[in-house]
């Protein structure tokens, strides 16, 4: 981002801020959140009405480019950060995001939910899953990759959007798969990819929007992207690559912060993430895949959605200390282009 336009972003913020003031007396819960989950077509607005109907409160969204920019913004702010709830960050962020101190035990169980693989931890609570994948446009590629590899080395002239690792948990998310399919190879891998690479973009709203207006055949995205495309617009066109090496776990997750104004307030607001109140809204406005009991079954698209044989996921320690390295080893492949 250049000067100019932080600058901009920042007066944006600084205005937002300013012109909320709060439609009531009573309590406000502020969500810090990613982009995408408050539009309104997203699950915000969904899980805004069903909480504040039983919370005698007022859910107030603040977004966030990604996932990542979420962890930037909060760490920038410190104890300062208006934030009850971060709701966005995800299972590579936990280690670090424990480590700023500004997280509160939840008291919500987190055993027995449906993830692969299970997930557990005192602080933060899962509210969906997914696997990154490459989703592709299947009227402008013919042979799909169904390999790293054949992503890596494939035709120059059918290009890719990925999103930045040091903004987005998607981006993260394709970086800790390469590193885990290639380990030392992945910088190598990573300087052959970038000639399919159209842009990298800071979040994967943008992303997703370039590759839809057909700028690129190829985004870096969710094996579950596919099924907007299904049940929205009635279209199997956008399909998810099966790719044999296996794909990476997301898990998404929210905390309560220290600061929060009313903790018991943050606390329930924790609680009603794994009831159906706010997992209804998760499939088919957030396109992921739920934790906990939804009122329906899932529907067909989800169901058929590409699993992979293998999970693949590094422990949340092993990204936390290796993050930055493997970042500044991806920028040097990039720029190598």
């Amino acid at each position: 981002m250049s000067a100019h336009h932080m600058k901009i972003a920042i007066a944006a913020l600084a205005f937002g801020a300013a012109g909320s003031a709060h439609a009531q007396d009573g309590k406000v819960l502020t969500v810090y959140t990613y982009e995408s989950f408050n539009t309104e077509w997203g699950p915000g607005p969904l899980v805004k009405d069903a909480f504040e109907a039983q919370c005698g409160c007022t859910v107030k969204f603040v977004g966030a480019e990604d996932g990542v920019a979420l962890l930037n913004r909060l760490k920038l702010e410190g104890r300062s950060s208006p934030a009850d709830i971060v709701l966005g960050l995800d299972n590579n962020l936990i280690h670090e995001a424990k480590e700023t101190g500004l997280f509160a035990a939840s008291g919500v169980s987190t055993q027995n939910l449906d993830i692969p693989g299970g997930f557990d931890d005192e602080i933060f609570v899962p509210f969906d899953y997914g696997y990154f994948d490459i989703v592709y446009d299947s009227e402008s590629i013919a042979t799909p990759p169904t390999t790293l590899d054949a992503l890596v080395n494939g035709p120059e002239d059918e290009k890719i959007v990925i999103e930045d690792p040091r903004t987005s948990t998607p981006g993260l998310g394709m970086l800790l798969w390469m590193k885990a399919v290639y380990g030392d190879e992945a910088a190598a891998k990573w300087e052959t990819l970038s000639k399919r690479i159209l842009t990298v973009a800071p979040g994967w709203s943008e992303a997703y929007g370039l590759f839809t207006s057909g700028e690129a055949p190829m985004v870096l995205s969710y094996t579950t992207s596919p099924a907007y495309h299904e049940i929205a617009e009635k279209t199997d066109r956008y399909k998810a690559a099966d790719i044999e090496d296996g794909l990476y776990i997301q898990i998404e997750v929210a905390g309560m912060t220290t600061m929060a104004d009313d903790p018991a307030l943050a606390q329930s607001f924790l609680e009603f993430i794994l009831t159906p109140g706010f997992q209804d809204a998760i499939p088919t406005h957030n396109w992921m895949m739920p934790v906990a009991a939804t009122s329906d079954p899932l529907p067909a698209a989800f169901q058929n959605a590409v699993t992979p044989d293998k999970t693949l996921q590094f422990a949340p320690d092993v990204v936390a200390e290796n993050r930055q390295a493997w970042i500044d080893e991806w920028l040097n492949a990039m720029s190598a282009r």
